[in-house]
């Protein structure tokens, strides 16, 4: 696997996991709620997302050669973006207006 497939593949894994708590109300889109997910509450499933995303660039990196060392800045600049990338799925749950 090259270097920019493996960058492409976690930009398409975090496009997906960031819009996963908003078009859904199951946990993680895996478990099955009853009642409707709060605010909060996909605010922190968000943060799972974020977390698994990072875990499946951490594999691939460490898959292709050495992990590099990061610092804050990777962390906030990366947290930015997958916040812009849940953007969609916010406007679509919260939004976007819904004829009856």
């Amino acid at each position: 696997m090259t270097h920019t497939f493996s960058v492409w593949l976690v930009l398409i894994a975090a496009l997906f996991a960031a819009n996963v708590p908003f078009f859904n109300n199951r946990w993680l889109a895996l478990i099955p709620r009853k009642e409707s997910k709060t605010l909060w509450m996909r605010v922190g499933e968000l943060f799972v997302c974020y977390l698994l995303v990072g875990a499946f660039g951490l594999a691939l990196e460490y898959s292709v050669g050495q992990i590099y060392p990061q610092r804050w800045e990777f962390y906030a600049t990366t947290g930015a973006m997958f916040l812009t990338l849940a953007f969609p799925g916010f406007v679509y749950r919260y939004l976007f207006k819904r004829r009856s």
